[in-house]
């Protein structure tokens, strides 16, 4: 990846310019501890180089401000690996003699909803209604997901018990220091990657073709975990034909199970892998975004590039770049391709042309890595945000 495409990643304490994020323990104990950002996903404040945009291409905020209001009450049905995640916050006190470790002394424990059920939340926050369907063990886990999501307002009718496989769990361990932000020190997994049994298949199938019908939209939320198998995504997309649905998908992997989507997200690195080749200049992006779309018989492609904003090409719609909208500090990227998947979906069910629902889904995504973990837009941000940006307001602030 060319020099002049990383971005510049501002650490809480400091700016670092060599992408290097430290953690926060009290001065007099400070020894660097450091890890690099994955940047190719990073959306970041960030000097880089990016194409001209057409006149044509550029839609005014307040126009956008004005659509956020069709997002509210939409149906919508996200089926995907679902995820318990969980935060554990530390006090720093000193480095382990036992390892180069900081050693953390325990403050709180929090649980949120993550993986498949993060877009669900995200719908929901922008006045649509999500059900979700999706696999939980017979554990407290499974037990903390249900009720989390019913907590929520997402309607948890799809949850299928499957003893034999665990309720996925992420643990992320994280170093509170306040008034910094937490950093987080380690993450923890547990999860079964081993595709749906048939039996399973067959649960999952039966609670589709009973919920895919009065939904505008089906979202396949695959986080590689063994639910979204060939059987199971040939179902959605038939019962999506039959239904007229929406079939929707924000792939981490498997693209190829996904021909014939009316959207398909993935980001750059995603693509890249599907296309086996890199994506370096906007040439690149312009024939691999255009490929990708022939080869998967989609009726719409967004490939989201972190900083460097995102792709698509749609039916009637050619080639369109978008530039990514500038913020001041990114906190944490985790969740914003569900938050941008969700946004785009709702916005194709109420009507909204590509385009537009591209730009939607670009601002709401940069609304939420300026908050920490899992985090939501609701519309009164949204549109407060389009409208600030409209008036002058380069940096896009919640």
């Amino acid at each position: 990846m060319p020099s002049h495409t990383l971005p510049r990643v501002r650490c809480k304490g400091g700016q670092n310019e060599n992408n290097l994020a430290f953690i926060s323990i009290p001065p007099q104990l400070y020894k660097p501890v450091v890890w690099k950002w994955r940047t190719m996903e990073m959306w970041s404040d960030c000097d880089v180089s990016t194409p001209a945009i057409e006149p044509r291409l550029m839609i005014r905020a307040t126009a956008l401000s004005a659509l956020v209001p069709r997002l509210a009450g939409q149906r919508v049905l996200v089926i995907g690996d679902l995820t318990l995640d969980e935060y554990l916050y530390g006090r720093a006190t000193r480095l382990s003699r036992e390892a180069p470790i900081p050693v953390l002394e325990f403050l709180r424990r929090e649980v949120i909803l993550g993986g498949a059920t993060n877009p669900a939340r995200n719908i929901v926050a922008l006045g649509g209604f999500a059900t979700q369907v999706g696999i939980i063990g017979a554990d407290s886990e499974g037990e903390q997901v249900r009720a989390l999501c019913q907590a929520a307002r997402i309607d948890a009718t799809g949850l299928i018990v499957a003893p034999e496989r665990p309720t996925t769990r992420k643990t992320r361990i994280l170093a509170d220091e306040a008034p910094r932000l937490p950093q987080q020190v380690a993450r923890l997994d547990r999860l079964e990657r081993a595709p749906l049994g048939p039996a399973d298949e067959v649960r999952v199938i039966e609670a589709l073709e009973a919920l895919v019908p009065g939904h505008a939209a089906v979202l396949c939320s695959d986080y590689q975990l063994g639910l979204l198998t060939p059987r199971v995504v040939r179902a959605v997309r038939a019962l999506c034909q039959a239904h007229g649905a929406l079939f929707c998908v924000d792939a981490q992997g498997n693209s190829r199970y996904y021909s014939g989507a009316d959207l398909f997200r993935c980001n750059n690195r995603e693509a890249e892998a599907a296309l086996e080749q890199p994506l370096r200049s906007e040439a690149d992006f312009r024939r691999g975004v255009g490929r990708l779309r022939a080869e998967l018989d989609a009726r719409l492609v967004i490939v989201t590039r972190g900083p460097e904003g995102l792709s698509l090409e749609g039916d009637g719609v050619g080639y369109t770049y978008l530039p990514a909208l500038r913020i001041s500090e990114v906190y944490d990227t985790t969740g914003a391709g569900d938050t941008f998947v969700a946004v785009a979906t709702l916005a194709l069910a109420a009507g909204i042309a590509p385009v537009e629902a591209a730009h939607l889904a670009n601002a709401a995504a940069a609304l939420v890595v300026r908050r920490f973990g899992n985090a939501v837009v609701t519309p009164e941000e949204l549109r407060d945000a389009l409208e600030r940006h409209a008036q002058g307001d380069t940096e896009l602030q919640p």
